[in-house]
């Protein structure tokens, strides 16, 4: 007869996971001597903890032998990458799995690649250049987007000057550490992730309000209603002491996300008839926080009601991540 610690072990091997509450509801057996059957398995070795309370399930752990020659394999190829490459990837390269894990540095770019069946050398290569490439377009830190919204709105351009903290993607290798973050943030609803976005972008914001000074400040309002709002964690994380420009989302009849709109003069329809400033005050140089920014519509308009009501003579726009080209509609976030 099996004890129930071995009976645990038969269950998820069987299933491929469990949770708590099932081997409870299986074994009928207290929860805390379910955990405590979960620890042992967890310390000899069987089993891996996936997830964050209150989700968690309990999975089978690698097979050993399997493991060891994933680490000898792993090994040759990070000997493979030049020390560059290898500095460049280790600082900025985040991969998030299917399942949900979150594959960092040369180890999850070794892992990209496996899953594409790339050559691991020739990739390391190519993120590097174009690492490179984007790093160029930077000046204190910051990616300027000014020249995007100028050549995309011309002489009828609100925003005076516009930064990114990152672009949203890049070719070939698809989203940005901070993408893939923002994206899974916002998602997941995890406030983990958003607070270490925060921590993150500070840095970015401290080096603007030294800049330009600003004496109010504005976080574009979300578009979809979720339980947990970025845009509201992300106010209390950073935590500025400026006044706040408040502003109201109404949508018609029927609610229309902007990122579900295609077309650039659709986007600034939809910011132009549902995004309202609630401010009677007079400022002169505002702060504008957004999340993402892909046509730069939100921006826009925003800061043209700001002007037109004479509550800011100076917009300054700031976002996490910006599209890597002039004209973008980034659709996930």
């Amino acid at each position: 007869m099996l004890s129930n610690k071995e009976k645990i072990l038969s269950h998820i091997q069987k299933n491929g996971q469990s949770s708590v509450v099932e081997l409870v509801r299986l074994l009928d057996i207290e929860r805390a001597m379910i955990h405590r059957h979960l620890k042992n398995l967890l310390e000899e070795g069987f089993i891996e903890k996936r997830g964050t309370s209150p989700k968690v399930l309990y999975v089978m752990k690698k097979d050993s032998e399997r493991e060891e020659n994933e680490k000898r394999v792993s090994g040759i190829e990070k000997g493979i990458i030049g020390k560059e490459e290898e500095k460049i990837i280790q600082e900025n390269f985040l991969f998030i799995t299917p399942s949900g894990n979150r594959q960092e540095g040369l180890d999850g770019f070794i892992y990209w690649c496996r899953d594409r069946k790339c050559d691991v050398k020739k990739k390391a290569i190519e993120y590097t250049n174009i690492y490179k490439k984007y790093e160029s377009f930077r000046k204190n830190g910051l990616i300027h987007g000014t020249q995007k919204f100028q050549q995309t709105f011309g002489k009828d351009c609100a925003m005076d000057d516009v930064y990114y903290a990152d672009v949203y993607a890049w070719e070939i290798f698809g989203k940005t550490k901070l993408g893939q973050m923002l994206l899974y943030a916002k998602q997941s609803q995890n406030k983990i992730m958003m607070r270490e976005i925060a921590n993150i972008i500070m840095p970015h914001i401290d080096t603007l309000l030294k800049k330009y000074s600003p004496d109010a400040i504005g976080y574009i309002p979300p578009t979809i209603k979720r339980s947990v709002q970025f845009m509201d964690e992300l106010k209390k994380d950073v935590n500025i002491p400026l006044p706040e420009i408040k502003f109201q989302k109404i949508s018609g009849e029927i609610s229309v996300p902007q990122k579900s709109l295609s077309k650039l003069k659709d986007r600034i329809e939809n910011a132009r008839s549902n995004i309202f400033v609630v401010e009677k005050r007079s400022f002169h140089t505002v702060l504008l926080i957004d999340d993402a920014v892909g046509s730069g519509a939100t921006f826009q308009e925003v800061a043209l009601k700001l002007k037109k009501n004479a509550i800011a003579k100076k917009v300054i726009g700031f976002a996490i991540t910006g599209s890597a080209k002039g004209f973008d509609v980034i659709s996930e976030v």
